[in-house]
């Protein structure tokens, strides 16, 4: 396949022209790293190679901008740029690549995601459910966690400004579910309400 011509459109972006009237769209650094020119013939391989290294490059610069919004996962970083129509290929590429070159550190966003979470006074089973969901490593899970703050203040806290009356089996069962549903565990929550009327009767 002939290149017919190559036209800058920006700085760093190249559009290639083939003899088929076909176009890829393209950058400096892999034009001048296939070292085109306009009238070359292309065998099957190098126009594959040109295809492959092009969607590579221009997903690099795609994903480099979605991070720089936000931290993220390799999973979640893999399936926005799949939904913004990148190749299996090229999104797993990217993932790859911004790995190696330490753009995405997923043992810091896993700790993070538990400490944000934490704060908010969910427990260890909804903070589990958050890293499972972003796509985190589950050899990550354990050191994440261990960052969280204890679940005793939050919990008291929470049963303290949600249960007026303990001696109220409904309340009891209502806010127990309720906490329950936020990622604590039955063994926190019984503690928790043990002292919370111990508390009460104190006073």
């Amino acid at each position: 396949m002939i290149v017919s011509a190559i036209r800058q459109t920006s700085a760093d972006r190249l559009l290639v022209l083939l003899e088929d009237g076909s176009e890829i769209r393209s950058t400096l650094g892999v034009v001048t790293a296939l070292r085109l020119f306009a009238g070359r013939d292309l065998e099957d391989a190098e126009l594959e190679l040109l295809r492959r290294d092009s969607a590579r490059a221009l997903g690099r610069e795609r994903a480099l901008e979605l991070i720089s919004r936000r931290a993220m996962s390799r999973k979640e970083l893999r399936d926005k740029l799949l939904r913004k129509g990148e190749s299996e290929d090229t999104a797993a590429y990217c993932a790859d690549w911004l790995s190696e070159n330490g753009f995405l550190d997923e043992e810091s966003y896993a700790a993070a995601v538990a400490r944000h979470y934490g704060a908010r006074g969910y427990g260890q089973g909804r903070v589990r459910q958050e890293l499972s969901r972003r796509g985190l490593p589950r050899e990550l899970w354990p050191e994440a966690m261990a960052s969280m703050p204890e679940p005793d203040e939050k919990l008291d806290k929470l049963i303290a400004s949600r249960l007026k009356d303990p001696q109220d089996p409904v309340q009891v069962r209502k806010v127990s579910q309720a906490l329950y549903r936020r990622g604590y565990t039955w063994e926190d929550i019984r503690s928790a309400l043990r002292r919370h009327e111990a508390q009460i009767e104190e006073t």
